[in-house]
């Protein structure tokens, strides 16, 4: 039997609730179900919290009673704020984290790079919020126990997977022993260790380094802005790469790598871990700063991921269908775009809307972002961990010349995490005038906010559905784009039209933004009235016109919802 740890995890900022296990005995005769979810991290609650909001119901299953261990994911990008805004959790990460937008690069005590990401006015959330992991997960536990749509069991082990054509069974262990679940689609979310990746005998593509990294968080008062510090080839740790991060709670992130011949449980071992962090305060600055150990672990490098993430009846998302290097903070934020992108395809596919290629073209989406991931953050973590002695010697170039050279330092900046475009997705629609527009998210792109108001923004307005965003100066949406858009939902197709242009509000529109001095119309590259762009629920867009009419509509929508 599955005997999950009792004892709340330790922790000197953070108080780790111990939840009760679902047992089996207190519950009635189990159902096929629809979707059962594998894990429950932030990319397993995100695609729960998702097919809720399209009404599909899903059983979330975990082996643990309490949420991760350690801080692990600390910054999460603007875009990862804009999907935890969707599923309710944004506000209380605002509200507890801390926002940034500059990174460090020092080399021999010299700032040779200052990165700055974009933010204007335009923008609600700052680039980058540094918050630890288990408040993150903690305010998503929340908001699926507050969703009656989601049945949440901790204390669950997958130890099982037998596909059955249309449906997988799936065999749970828990406290009081084993029971088994049927369900059309089983969501693998759970982690980078995937015990659902291991028991279907699936292999990853790609590659490891060998450069590996301790992860400490620390409890210290030092008068730094939250900022990102990368310093290279520093004089306690010669040849290697430290980071260090501001978390909430008084408490710091320093990452710092370890020579090649040192084994991870000598680097754990309480007198490494403090000669080295004395180091690194020392070096900065700070030496003799009081400071306390919260948690510590080691880190190796990779970057792979699965061929396809859908196999047979399971789904793989987050970490089980990909392992991604922490530089650049790719890990947590690309499992949200993951879950969100998983989630409204199988939702979908569920409800009878779109046939199962839709699902092929999520695993190809989001395998193709997967490696676009992989390729530049192989970059930077040779960069930052040379893998041989050729890439070693050209780091440690850049680093000599960066001392006096301007040109140089711009190789400093790895590009971080990012939405993917679907630039080549199945569901973007040949006919419209994507190629013609100048300015404006194009095919495949998430749609960019616009501040509407004093604390209000154009994706606080946005739905769950497919969103019609048409440009007009009249008082009326044209009565054939009307009956196009009626038809669809007549179809059962979520739709919403959002017209914006008008002071009034505009007939046959669900919304109305006004835009009187035309910024939003410029942002978005529309040069006159009748412009429309097509987002898909996921928010990106798959059509985008100069002057839509009826046809090409209907076109888009045919092509965004194969059968």
């Amino acid at each position: 039997m599955h005997q999950p740890t009792t004892e709340p995890r330790p922790s000197i900022y953070y108080n780790y609730q111990v939840h009760a296990p679902w047992l089996p005995s207190q519950h009635a005769a189990q159902p096929r179900h629809k979707v059962v979810i594998a894990g429950a991290g932030p990319a397993g609650m995100v695609a729960a919290l998702e097919l809720a909001r399209h009404g599909v119901l899903s059983v979330i299953v975990t082996p643990e009673l309490q949420v991760s261990q350690g801080s692990r994911a600390i910054v999460f990008t603007r875009r990862s704020m804009e999907i935890l805004q969707q599923v309710g959790t944004a506000q209380r990460m605002t509200e507890n984290g801390l926002p940034w937008r500059f990174g460090n690069s020092i080399y021999q005590g010299q700032t040779v790079f200052r990165m700055e990401a974009p933010h204007d006015a335009d923008d609600r959330f700052f680039p980058m919020l540094n918050i630890q992991q288990q408040y993150m997960e903690e305010y998503l536990i929340d908001a699926c126990a507050a969703q009656p749509l989601i049945d949440f069991r901790w204390g669950n082990k997958v130890t099982g997977v037998e596909q059955r054509g249309d449906h997988a069974r799936v065999t749970l262990d828990t406290p009081e022993g084993e029971y088994v679940v049927e369900t059309d689609w089983l969501i693998a979310a759970d982690g980078g260790r995937s015990d659902i990746r291991t028991l279907l005998g699936l292999k990853m593509e790609g590659a490891s380094y060998e450069g590996r990294f301790v992860i400490a968080d620390i409890r210290i008062d030092l008068p730094l802005p939250t900022e990102r510090l990368a310093f290279f080839d520093p004089v306690w740790n010669p040849g290697n790469t430290i980071l260090m991060h501001r978390e909430p709670h008084g408490i710091w992130r320093v990452d710092y790598q370890l020579p090649p011949d040192e084994s991870p449980d000598d680097a754990l071992k309480p007198e490494s871990l403090k000669a080295r962090i004395d180091a690194q305060l020392d070096m900065i600055g700070f030496g003799g700063t009081p400071w306390e150990m919260d948690w510590s672990s080691v880190y190796s490098a990779r970057t792979l991921t699965l061929p396809d993430y859908v196999v047979g009846r399971v789904l793989f998302t987050g970490d089980a269908a990909h392992l991604l290097p922490i530089f650049g903070v790719r890990g947590a934020n690309t499992g949200f775009q993951d879950a969100q992108s998983l989630a409204w395809h199988l939702a979908f596919v569920l409800k009878g809307l779109a046939g199962e290629k839709l699902l092929a073209n999520h695993s190809a989406e989001r395998v193709g972002a997967a490696r676009e991931i992989i390729d530049e953050a192989g970059k930077s973590t040779r960069f930052m961990a040379p893998p041989t002695r050729g890439f070693r010697m050209l780091r440690d170039a850049v680093l000599s010349l960066s001392r006096t050279q301007d040109f140089v330092r711009p190789l400093y900046h790895w590009r971080t995490s990012r939405p993917h475009e679907y630039t080549h997705s199945m569901l973007n629609s040949p006919g419209d005038d994507n190629a013609l527009f100048t300015a404006g998210p194009a095919h495949g792109a998430p749609p960019r906010n616009i501040r509407l108001g004093a604390d209000d923004f154009l994706l606080d307005h946005l739905g769950g559905g497919f969103e019609l965003i048409y440009f007009t100066d009249a008082d009326a949406i044209p009565q054939p784009l009307r009956d196009v858009v009626a038809a669809a939902r007549q179809r059962g197709m979520p739709l919403r039209v959002t017209a914006v242009g008008a002071a009034q509000a505009v007939q046959g529109a669900d919304l109305t933004l006004a835009d009187a001095h035309g910024h939003f119309r410029q942002r978005y590259g529309i040069p006159f009235s009748g412009g429309a762009y097509l987002l898909r629920p996921d928010q990106h867009v798959c059509a985008r016109w100069l002057t839509l009419d009826a046809t090409r509509l209907q076109a888009a929508f045919n092509q965004a919802l194969p059968q």
